[in-house]
């Protein structure tokens, strides 16, 4: 387990001990299967168990671990079964985000989808994964904030954990950031164009990458994946 104590003290304890075990888990640090201890989880945080607890609840929502009661807490394996429903629905929510933002753009929205497409490019260039992935997490949350709809983001974001973590395991080899970037450009051109079918397709597209790539994933990773 990677080794972060240092919390913000002015934010909530139990929600940045949720995004840092969430990030842990994702990029695979805390594989699945690990067992989960929250005494373990306190002293790495030096902090009480009941905000720990709290984030332990928050993980289980998201499908990340699971809780036994008396029998401890465990990372959960990767379902496909999860990944397949929420590529489905994140699908349906993202294309009718982006066609609205196609109608609502502006040369300042350009301006910030730009920027971060060139910090994307970068991130790509100085081999930095981890910061390419936020940051396409970035340009997608853009766009919803463009389509004013935060709660479009929001929903996509607790439904996403167990896609993200196939996510991040298909960027070296499966769907290499180039290629994502890419993507990313031929959605911001439609956009650019307030093109709202060209949007829809080029959305359409990427977000299909990642039901290609489980398959291939799974297949190298078998004990970390289930079919339920």
């Amino acid at each position: 387990m990677i080794v972060e104590t240092q919390l913000n003290p002015t934010q909530p304890v139990n929600q940045q001990i949720y995004r840092i075990l969430r990030r842990d888990i994702v990029h695979c640090l805390i594989p699945p299967g690990t067992p989960l201890s929250e005494k373990e989880v306190s002293i790495r945080f030096d902090v009480s168990r009941q905000p720990v607890r709290e984030a332990f609840i928050k993980l289980a929502e998201n499908g990340l671990i699971q809780i036994r009661p008396q029998r401890g807490s465990y990372v959960n394996k990767i379902s496909l079964a999860q990944v397949r429903n929420g590529c489905f629905v994140r699908q349906a929510i993202e294309c009718a985000v982006a066609r609205r933002a196609a109608g609502m753009m502006t040369d300042s929205y350009c301006y910030q989808l730009e920027q971060n497409l060139n910090q994307q490019r970068t991130a790509i260039e100085r081999k930095q994964l981890n910061d390419f992935f936020q940051l396409d997490d970035e340009f997608h949350q853009k766009l919803a904030q463009i389509a004013d709809c935060q709660l479009a983001w929001d929903t996509i974001e607790n439904l996403k954990a167990t896609m993200d973590r196939v996510r991040y395991m298909s960027l070296d080899h499966v769907s290499p950031p180039e290629m994502l970037l890419r993507q990313h450009q031929d959605i911001f051109d439609a956009l650019e164009k307030r093109d709202a079918d060209a949007v829809d397709n080029a959305m359409t597209r990427h977000l299909q990458e990642i039901s290609g790539s489980v398959k291939l994933i799974s297949q190298e990773n078998r004990d970390w994946f289930s079919e339920e």
